[in-house]
């Protein structure tokens, strides 16, 4: 059977989960439409998705259209859960974006999409919930070219909220009792609407420039395929997945111009991790066969795993299998050391696949357990967490001893802490958000000269090294060499570099992060006897420290850009507050207002926003990196 790997991306409550529903109800997949408000979704099958009525976690599901199987994977839509989405892309080969008919192109819609730039996912895009006051549908397309800088071909027109113009197959689709009625569409209208789209792809096709005029509709699909599968254009479709509208057309442009996997059956085996989720690890095979009972070999790590089982997954539900191939998602039960981002490949073909970015934590809290006897497992339990979702960490503070948890915000924490209670029984007691800081290189210097020099009676340690330290744009790190003559080896280049990075982790203002720079090694003498990658690597940490004792360096703070909407005459209080939080506005409409704002100034801004707009107002927020701390 044909195969299409598909996630459904959007920002939070723009209806994913309503549409993977309906794909699921439409496909024979379910018997009955689950409701996120009724805690009834297939994909949402977390208690704390449930009862936050959000989508946390990634969940995969398969169903079946037009001779292909469907697997999807329903994705969050809240910033706090961003690496979840990441995770998701890196493993799929085509994805729709879903917006609000109302609210168009939204903040986390935008960073959903970038994420998809990144690993060149081809998308269709669905206008959703033209169903609500105030849809515009081509205000949301607009939003779709002017703020994600794409080329958005519409190929429906709505009918009301009841139905679609299809220009494609010149059909007019509606579903006034919630099944598809379909009848021709030869009107002047979608006469006009079809020579328009004609006219967009042909500048962009040329074989559909030579039809131009009397293009079939083959040519035409055929253009829409081969344009949205090398990202030159978006297809635009439409309807509203409450009602049911629009799903089955959705289905088929799926299967007419998303790709299919490219991989081989008969190659040797390369699969990659995405997700881990306890027993389970969720994994993408892009070439070969992974069975049941097979030993794989983990190359990064070095190692041999056992397949003990292999599952088709249906969210929280499971079904063994004898083996998946490629093209395949599937959950694989015996793996005890993979996690996410491990390649698993045959020991004698070994391969290393790219990973997914995980971005760096933001926010972190003390956890404490209530009871000694908790204190002991408090720890491994944390630890567990952290090796499911690598956008957690968790380390013990060498000066106060408190256990100190990070993530991407205060609900990604909130939902992590919950887990650990619900999973483990622990009873523990959570600090106050703390945001995570760096210290930034303003000024730097040249010329640190480094010896490192050890004799205690065995093998000595002898590394000299001379580094230049300056400050770059962002938050970055660069590191290079202009040592000539073979005065410092190649290998212990790599040490040094490898030592700068371990000096990296705690600045001298107060012990954060450092970034924004670039080091260079200039100069260096090695030992005969003496010198060793080891001696070099502790030169390399060493001097470091020693030239960024000597730079002038910065306290940079996370930020966050703020979107508030709210009513016009709550404005002027909105304003106000987000200046006291020490927000800088970048812009403002009617109803809306957009500021960059300290992550730290945001805890608790739920609830003052409530009390400032009685209730009216909502905010969103997404990463915007670092700037100094005042």
């Amino acid at each position: 059977m044909r195969v299409r790997n598909i996630g459904i991306l959007a920002h939070v409550d723009a209806g994913k989960t309503t549409l993977t529903e309906r794909i699921l109800f439409s496909t024979g997949a379910t018997y009955k439409r689950g409701e996120v408000h009724d805690g009834t979704t297939v994909t949402d099958f977390d208690p704390q998705e449930r009862e936050r009525g959000i989508t946390i976690f990634a969940a995969a599901v398969s169903c079946d259209w037009a001779g292909h199987r469907l697997n999807l994977i329903d994705t969050p839509g809240h910033v706090d859960f961003a690496d979840e989405v990441e995770r998701s892309l890196r493993v799929l080969d085509g994805a729709v974006a879903v917006f609000d008919a109302v609210a168009g192109v939204q903040p986390q819609s935008e960073s959903v999409w970038r994420q998809a730039d990144r690993y060149a996912v081809p998308r269709i895009a669905f206008v959703n919930k033209l169903d609500r006051a105030g849809a515009d549908f081509a205000a949301a397309v607009a939003s779709i070219r002017d703020r994600l800088e794409a080329t958005p071909l519409v190929v429906q027109v709505p009918i009301g909220h009841i139905g679609v113009v299809d220009l494609v197959g010149m059909r007019r689709l509606t579903w006034p009792d919630g099944v598809l009625h379909e009848e021709p569409a030869d009107d002047p209208a979608t006469r006009q609407a079809r020579r328009e789209l004609e006219e967009q792809v042909a500048e962009r096709h040329a074989g559909a420039l030579e039809e131009l005029g009397a293009m079939s509709d083959d040519t035409l699909r055929a253009a829409l395929r081969e344009l949205t599968r090398a990202g030159d254009a978006v297809v635009v479709l439409c309807g509203s997945a409450y009602r049911n509208v629009g799903v089955e057309p959705l289905l088929d442009a799926v299967v007419d111009y998303l790709p299919a996997p490219a991989g081989r059956p008969d190659a040797s085996l390369a699969a990659l991790v995405f997700k881990r989720a306890g027993r389970l690890a969720y994994v993408r095979v892009y070439d070969g066969v992974i069975a049941k009972g097979d030993t794989v070999w983990d190359a990064g790590a070095g190692r041999a795993e056992r397949v003990a089982r292999v599952l088709r997954v249906q969210a929280d539900r499971h079904e063994d299998i004898d083996r998946a191939v490629a093209g395949d998602i599937v959950a694989v039960a015996g793996l005890k050391q993979a996690r996410a981002g491990t390649t698993l490949s045959a020991r004698d073909h070994p391969v290393l696949l790219e990973a997914a970015v995980t971005a760096p934590p933001l926010v972190s809290v003390a956890v404490e357990a209530r009871t000694r006897a908790d204190a002991q497992r408090l720890l491994p339990a944390l630890t567990a967490l952290v090796d499911e979702d690598p956008s957690l960490a968790v380390r013990t503070d060498s000066e106060t001893g408190q256990i100190l948890l990070s993530g991407l915000g205060e609900l990604h924490l909130e939902v992590t802490v919950t887990r650990l209670q619900q999973a483990t029984g622990l009873r523990v007691t959570v600090g106050r958000p703390q945001v995570a800081l760096r210290e930034a290189v303003v000024r730097g210097v040249t010329g640190v000269l480094y010896r490192h020099v050890k004799q205690d009676g065995g093998p000595g340690q002898f590394a000299h090294v001379t580094l230049d330290v300056q400050p770059v744009e962002g938050t970055g790190f660069s590191f290079a060499s202009t040592v000539t003559g073979g005065r410092v080896p190649g290998e212990y280049v790599r040490a040094v570099e490898a030592g700068c990075r371990d000096a990296l982790v705690a600045g001298p203002l107060a012990g954060h992060p450092v970034v924004g720079l670039a080091v260079t090694l200039t100069d260096g003498a090695t030992h005969p006897k003496d010198s060793s990658e080891v001696a070099f690597r502790a030169a390399g940490r060493f001097g470091l420290r020693a030239a960024l004792a000597g730079c002038e360096l910065s306290v940079l703070e996370p930020v966050a850009e703020v979107t508030v909407a709210a009513p016009a005459e709550a404005l002027g209080a909105v304003l106000g507050d987000l200046s006291a939080r020490r927000g800088q506005v970048t812009g403002s409409t009617g109803r809306a207002v957009t500021a960059v704002v300290p992550l730290a100034e945001l805890f608790g801004y739920a609830t003052q926003l409530r009390s400032r707009t009685h209730g009216r107002g909502t905010f969103t927020t997404r990463p915007a990196g670092y700037r100094r701390a005042a």
